[in-house]
């Protein structure tokens, strides 16, 4: 009994053995280039291959983002800021009311994001204005956990882009690592790229994904935009990290995600850097000039709908049409005439009026650029340069009224929102304009003056000063009228 056993066993484990051998050589008999081939170069595997023999597995190296990361990571560091929040309440300052319920006049709020280190010798690290906005104190923590107070050295919110500085004299520890920027205009859809940062606080974060567009620039609620978008995890405190490609170059700063629910909700796939080219023009300027300068054209402009297409004899609604030329402007130089419709601008498509602004907004003063136009139905091209957007406008020298009064351009977030006209930057004490109740931080939105969307416009619609100067305000949510005596 105990021999039939044994024999049945053995039986059962040579047919099992057998069945084994005769599948393992159909295999081969029915792939045998490919075989050869994981055996002779053995490539990384891949989602789709077969599984490779043990021994095939253990001299291959497996696919790591570590050896990069080894390099990069020490360059990415954490941003925590403190500003001083003056606490109102109902009864104002009334100190009895605050002693007896114990209501301090300030609270401290904090903040955390992520930044960049882009030159280790001096000490330079690129983040999101937003992180930094408003702080009176701004700390860095090392990847090494290493803490240091941060000098501001400049930002531009149309952009939301920051630089801090670092000592470099005297640090203790190891030497900075910085991040070499990439030429992000060569990024395609599809490429492979790693983001960076400190969402949530967690510490130190590293996510994976694809580039899924470039060139986004329809977000609302920011600035000026050329967004890379992509599906690597961006959450709330990742602002300011880094977005690097596989070789280890910074490509993006990490800057907005986009979630119905609202940002901490939390990531679906919808993530915004800014490129590593348009975040060196703004270094660069606020580098050596403290301040970011724009270039215009000098142009009013309109939205092309089928109404406008059809009166052009255009093909499609798309483009900017013309509405005004400025005088001494840069498109008027260039030949520029109202009723022309912009539908490129240097290969770029332009669908709208928005679109041209936003393409004027990321360029230089002096900057040189190609406009394919569509004239009196046909199509042409001419070439114009750029110049300086004005930072601000005395009101003194548009009308008396507006004395004391300084006028800046309006945000490009506000003019996201739909927002058109001029930003009252500034009003002196006791001058004219403050007087007629004109607050810093109001919006103007139109005037008796006439029409106007911007600085240009709101200075040449005083050409002919309106016997009665009214001004419609937007003050916080509230809309009025301010007569100007």
């Amino acid at each position: 009994m105990k021999h039939a056993s044994r024999t049945l066993l053995a039986l059962s484990l040579s047919a099992a053995f057998g069945g084994f051998a005769a599948t393992g050589m159909g295999l081969l008999l029915d792939h045998p280039a490919e075989a050869a081939t994981v055996a002779e170069s053995a490539p990384l595997p891949t989602s789709q291959a077969a599984p490779m023999p043990q021994a095939t597995v253990a001299r291959s190296p497996m696919p790591s983002l570590a050896p990069m990361l080894k390099h990069v990571l020490p360059a990415v560091v954490s941003v925590n800021t403190k500003q001083v929040v003056r606490v109102n309440t109902p009864f104002g300052d009334d100190p009895m009311f605050r002693r007896i319920f114990g209501i301090p006049q300030e609270r401290i709020a904090r903040s955390l994001g992520s930044g960049v280190i882009v030159d280790a010798q001096r000490g330079l690290i690129l983040t999101n204005n937003h992180v930094v906005e408003n702080a009176d104190e701004v700390q860095v923590t090392l990847a090494d956990g290493r803490t240091i107070t941060a000098e501001f050295v400049g930002s531009d919110p149309d952009t939301d882009i920051a630089l801090m500085r670092i000592p470099t004299r005297n640090l203790s520890g190891a030497a900075l690592t910085a991040i070499p920027l990439a030429n992000s205009d060569q990024l395609q859809i599809g490429d492979f790229v790693v983001a960076i940062g400190n969402p949530f606080g967690v510490g130190q974060t590293v996510t994976s994904g694809i580039v899924s567009a470039v060139g986004r620039n329809n977000l609302p609620g920011a600035g000026f935009q050329s967004f890379i978008q992509t599906d690597a995890s961006i959450n709330p405190g990742n602002s300011g990290g880094a977005l690097v490609n596989l070789n280890g170059e910074l490509v993006g700063i990490n800057t907005a995600s986009f979630n119905p629910r609202g940002s901490m909700a939390g990531n679906i796939g919808l993530g915004f850097a800014i490129p590593s080219n348009l975040a060196r023009r703004i270094v660069d300027q606020l580098l050596h000039g403290g301040v970011v300068r724009r270039g215009t054209l000098g142009i009013d402009l309109q939205d092309v709908d089928a109404r406008i297409a059809q009166g052009l004899g255009l093909s499609e609604p798309r483009g900017a049409v013309v509405t005004r030329v400025y005088p001494d402007s840069a498109g008027g130089a260039a030949g520029l005439r109202v009723g022309d419709v912009i539908v490129a601008a240097n290969g770029e498509p332009i669908a709208d009026a928005e679109a041209l602004r936003n393409f004027q907004g990321l360029q230089s003063p002096g900057a040189r650029v190609t406009l394919d136009l569509r004239r009196d139905g046909r199509a042409l091209q001419v070439t114009s340069g750029l110049r300086e957007v004005p930072k601000a406008l005395a009101g003194d020298r548009v009308d008396p009224r507006l004395a004391g009064a300084s006028f800046a351009e309006l945000p490009e977030s506000l003019r996201r929102q739909g927002l058109n006209g001029v930003l009252v930057e500034s009003v002196a004490r006791g001058s004219r304009a403050a007087q007629n109740n004109l607050q810093g931080g109001d919006v103007v939105l139109a005037a008796s003056s006439g029409k106007f969307n911007d600085l240009s416009g709101f200075r040449a619609s005083f050409a002919t000063p309106p016997q009665q100067l009214v001004l419609r305000v937007l003050r916080g949510n509230a809309r009025g009228d301010l007569l100007m005596r």
